[in-house]
């Protein structure tokens, strides 16, 4: 009630006297550390603070942003697909020196292991429809047997 009665009448002198009268500082206009409950000291450091871990954030930021350009790079270079300017700008960002973190190393390695055993020859024979390869082996390991048994018996040998 008395800030409403104030604010009213309040009002009427400025706008009278013109505002010449004495200027005092009302509830809104406090400073930023008086609305903060702090000294102007305390509030400096807080804002220091702020500061930091806004920039500290933002390095994180930069650098998770490089480690996924560095797959999507790895990709592109290995399936041969056209380079992007941008991955090549935020690696350069960072630095240009980029580790993967353990988890990514890990998918690629495994994505390159899976890609050598399907480029070996076993790969590509267990791509064949119908081919055991069990039986294979048998077969094979039984014909070694059986040569060796053979040139045993040759007198030649």
């Amino acid at each position: 009630m008395a800030f409403m009665v104030k604010s009213m009448v309040g009002g009427q002198l400025k706008n009278l006297t013109g505002g010449l009268g004495g200027e005092e500082k009302s509830e809104g206009e406090k400073s930023p550390a008086e609305a903060q409950g702090m000294t102007r000291e305390e509030y400096e450091e807080y804002q220091r603070q702020l500061v930091e871990e806004k920039m500290e954030r933002d390095a994180q930021f930069a650098q998770r942003k490089a480690e996924r350009a560095t797959v999507r790079s790895h990709f592109r270079d290995k399936y041969r697909l056209p380079k992007n300017e941008m991955d090549d700008n935020q690696i350069q960002l960072v630095g240009g020196d980029v580790e993967l973190p353990k988890e990514l190393a890990k998918m690629i390695e495994q994505d390159n292991e899976e890609e050598e055993e399907k480029n070996s020859v076993i790969g590509q024979l267990s791509n064949i429809q119908n081919l055991d390869l069990d039986s294979l082996k048998d077969k094979a390991s039984a014909t070694l047997e059986d040569l060796k048994q053979s040139a045993e018996k040759c007198a030649v040998m």
